[in-house]
């Protein structure tokens, strides 16, 4: 099993990520990753992610912009 992020723009439309991230083992695994990157991730362009187990979405679009402070 692999997990993986899809990065976007408000919009839906795909972005690439300004930290490119690995495929996690483990749901925990992204969503820690996810948790220590968000703010790079803004600045490079991305509004939002979506997760994915292999080709299975498990959720998302989950809005980066929801934490900031």
């Amino acid at each position: 099993m692999a997990w993986t992020w899809r990065f976007e723009k408000s919009d839906g439309t795909e972005v690439q990520p300004a930290v490119v991230p690995e495929e996690f083992t483990t749901q925990g695994d992204a969503e820690s990753w996810i948790g220590e990157v968000w703010k790079e991730l803004i600045e490079g362009g991305a509004d939002q992610v979506v997760l994915s187990e292999d080709n299975t979405k498990i959720y998302g679009p989950m809005n980066l912009h929801a934490d900031e402070a």
